[in-house]
């Protein structure tokens, strides 16, 4: 493999422009069918086989006419009095002239059904009331179900207002359709309080650019310092935006032919592949320019001394500096890259279809940004010729780690050497008590509670939570059959099934909504008492499902739970549960995938250790910041998103294996080069420190700009996954792993004969080229 990489990258710098057209040309054509042909995200997901998503099917059979609670185009326009009620004349006005305004912009499916909340309430009570008396209902059950089907509160106070949009499901609203309901919605009104939320409100753009920016100036900034060259600091920023251009692109694109790509997708692979993209082409920029200091003899040489110096060689000799960088470098980056994408692409075993086009995506991105790297990186630096390094800045110059003078890298792996268990057992301890409260994480799919407060769907929630209740914004659908009942059975049945709905703990009312054309069939509206993130809603939700067994033997029925609440909760359990295995998935990956590289026993099972130890670690600070809300850092704690421990122990697996292969490289490079282990390590960890740093500050930064968007699920992973890096490049990378490779001497490096015989030799460090390649 080296010696492929080294004939690609030096031909690639050779013949610059054939590279570079031929990205420009793929950029403009994909960005071409992209503009022609992509939709936009879906904002909702499902996972085939849920319970609810499977009493959602049935029910849809029974009742052709129901709704998709998570993918109708539906809405909610909530309604609350500033002063008095909204049964009052002049607030009433108010409320009818703004729905009449909604009604004749068109977008919304029987516009003339809507009326206002005090209306409809009357309306409600009007019809429900004689039929609820009729059947001999006692008065305080009467009042419990027209609350519960009441859109005005008890106070009269607050109201709701459902509205569908004409469009087949909620992906299908155009923005035009959304933006002229809430241009009048968000008028000023004198009287009344407006918010709105559902599927059909939800805005499929995604986040803005700032965080990007963000971004892209801390790794200029660090870029800056590590090369002193605006030039040279340039190419990894530019190579970075050409893989995430298309990246992107690509993923638009692939709307057309799937609905499982949500909103939130693109963002995601923005942010792995930017950081990716940055740090796969500093490490080659930074080997390219440790081979041209070897070549040219510029050791001890400044950074303006090493730039003239560069100015006076020919282009074979950059070609082959070029060439060796493409060769060892470019090698781990191919296999950092290869770590990444398969732990993304594992995720595809959960079968969870939203969560695969999620990981997918990302993977995908990540493959465009190690052939950038590879391929147009070389041959921008080859069009930049002698000039590659010039655009000296003033600023800090640090120790070179060619030159004689220690860098800061090789004083700290000093330090370790001189007491490695002790930097070993500090790391782990710290690391250990940062985990601790991940014993307590809660897990949740992403509701408009857990919106940014001040948005429309979170002052909806609070307002209709306040109003109603909170287990008003959870309802939950009970899908009671009896095909086997006699019919004159039914109605016992029936209200037996309510009955035994109302007795579970944590449900306020349950109530027959509606019933099939030949009575085998009821639907039964259950209102919790608390909201859908709750874990007295989830308890709720097992014991109805515990019971059900106990009803079918009483009556010969059987029922179902669905709804949004439902199937969310079904998601986070699914989720929940396929974390440990998963967990345990991708830490034998890491052992064999390591094993490979580094034929070893002892570095890819530490290697392994460290990464569960940060993943442990990352898990226990978010939890704390973000769900417990300690340090007051987060002004609105929620639960973590379901799907958030997933996606991160992927993203975390192949970011930790990119230090670690960068880093043990060069260690293993020296010690079978003839050091001893010892001065393999020191050597190693000298060379490699102030890159993998370079690249951990830039992922940082990446990643912990994403903290300033609104989308819950983004901001929590950007501040996990910069967490994540933290961690593992400084705690774990550059400290434990050290100290235990001090601790093991020579050992480190044993390999069993039998495995030598059937493991594969990957040549990531280039050890061929010496043999293979010429010198000049």
């Amino acid at each position: 493999m080296s010696t492929f990489l080294y004939r690609l990258g030096r031909l690639a710098y050779r013949r610059s422009w054939p590279f570079i057209a031929a990205w420009i040309l793929v950029l403009a054509v994909v960005g071409g069918f992209s503009a022609a042909f992509a939709t936009s995200p879906a904002s909702s997901f499902s996972i085939p086989g849920l319970p609810a998503v499977e009493t959602q099917d049935r029910m849809k059979e029974l009742f052709p006419s129901a709704e998709d609670s998570v993918s109708a185009p539906s809405g909610s326009i909530v309604i609350r009095a500033n002063e008095g009620t909204l049964r009052d004349p002049e607030v009433q006005h108010e409320v009818q002239a703004m729905l009449d305004e909604v009604k004749q912009t068109g977008a919304l499916k029987n516009p003339d059904s809507i009326v206002d909340p005090a209306t409809a309430a009357a309306g409600i009570e009007m019809k429900m009331r004689p039929q609820l008396e009729a059947q001999g209902m006692p008065p305080e059950e009467i009042a419990k179900d027209l609350a519960s089907a009441s859109p005005l509160s008890e106070d009269a106070k607050t109201g709701t207002v459902a509205v569908t949009f004409d469009a087949p499901t909620a992906q299908d609203v155009t923005t035009e359709q959304r933006q002229a309901v809430t241009d009048v919605l968000q008028n000023d009104h004198h009287h009344i309080q407006v918010a709105y939320n559902g599927n059909g409100f939800k805005d499929m753009a995604g986040p803005g650019g700032s965080s990007e920016l963000i971004g892209l100036a801390v790794a200029a900034i660090v870029l800056l310092i590590a090369f002193g060259s605006l030039v040279a600091a340039g190419m990894p920023i530019i190579s970075a935006l050409i893989g995430v251009g298309l990246g992107s692109m690509g993923i638009m694109l692939t709307t057309a032919f799937t609905d499982q790509v949500t909103d939130m997708t693109p963002t995601l692979a923005v942010m792995i592949g930017l950081a990716v993209g940055i740090d796969y082409s500093l490490f080659i920029v930074a080997r390219f320019r440790t081979e041209l200091v070897r070549i040219t003899n510029s050791q001890d040489l400044g950074p303006q001394e090493f730039s003239e110096r560069v100015r006076s060689t020919d282009k074979q000799t950059r070609s082959h500096a070029m060439g060796l960088a493409a060769g060892t470098a470019g090698g781990s980056v191919v296999f950092a890259g290869l770590t990444v994408i398969i732990a993304l692409a594992a995720l595809s075993i959960i079968n969870i279809p939203f969560l695969t086009a999620m990981a997918l995506a990302a993977a995908g991105t990540v493959v465009i940004a190690v052939l950038v790297a590879l391929t147009f990186l070389p041959a921008l630096l080859g069009l930049w010729g002698k000039r590659a390094f010039s655009g000296r800045i003033p600023g800090p110059q640090v120790p070179d780690p060619e030159n004689e003078k220690p860098t800061m890298g090789l004083r700290w792996v000093r330090r370790i050497r001189q007491h490695p268990a002790l930097h070993l057992v500090a790391g782990v301890i710290l690391l250990a008590l940062l985990a601790i409260p991940a014993a307590h994480m809660r897990l949740a799919m992403p509701t408009d509670a857990s919106e940014a407060p001040g948005t429309p769907a979170r002052t909806a929630h609070e307002m209709v939570a306040d109003g109603f209740g909170p287990g008003r914004t959870a309802p939950m659908i009970a899908l009671v059959e009896m095909p086997d009942v006699p019919a004159q059975e039914r109605p016992a049945v029936t209200a037996q099934a309510v009955h035994d709905f109302e007795a579970v703990e944590g449900v306020v009312n349950a109530q027959v909504v509606a019933m099939n054309d030949d009575s085998t069939a009821a639907q039964v509206l259950i209102t919790p008492s608390t909201d859908a993130v709750d874990e007295a809603t989830s308890n709720a939700l097992q014991e109805l499902r515990n019971n059900e067994a106990q009803f079918h033997d009483a009556t010969g029925a059987t029922y179902g739970i669905t709804g949004a609440t439902a199937v969310f909760d079904d998601m986070s359990d699914r989720l929940q549960d396929v974390l440990i295995p998963y967990i345990a998935i991708v830490l034998v990956l890491a052992f064999i995938v390591l094993m490979v590289v580094f034929r070893s026993i002892w570095v890819p099972l530490i290697a392994a250790l460290g990464f569960g130890l940060s993943v442990a670690a990352t898990f226990g600070v978010t939890v704390a910041l973000f769900q417990e809300g300690w340090l007051g850092l987060i002004s609105d704690p929620q639960p973590l998103i379901s799907f958030l421990p997933i996606m991160l122990i992927g993203l975390v697996f192949g970011l930790a294996m990119d230090y670690q292969v960068f880093l043990v490289t060069r260690m293993r490079e020296g010690y079978f080069h003839g050091k001893t282990a010892g001065n393999a390590t020191a050597n190693g960890f000298k060379h490699g420190a102030r890159v993998v740093t370079s690249a951990a500050l830039i992922m940082i930064a990446v990643f912990a700009a994403f903290i300033a968007q609104d989308m819950p699920f983004i901001r929590t992973m950007g501040f996990a996954l910069a967490s994540a890096v933290a961690i593992d490049a400084f705690i774990v990378r550059m400290t434990i792993i050290p100290a235990t490779m001090y601790l093991l001497g020579d050992r480190a490096w044993a390999f069993p004969r039998f495995l030598q015989r059937i493991v594969p030799k990957v040549d990531i460090e280039g050890e061929k080229l010496a043999k293979e390649v010429p010198t000049t």
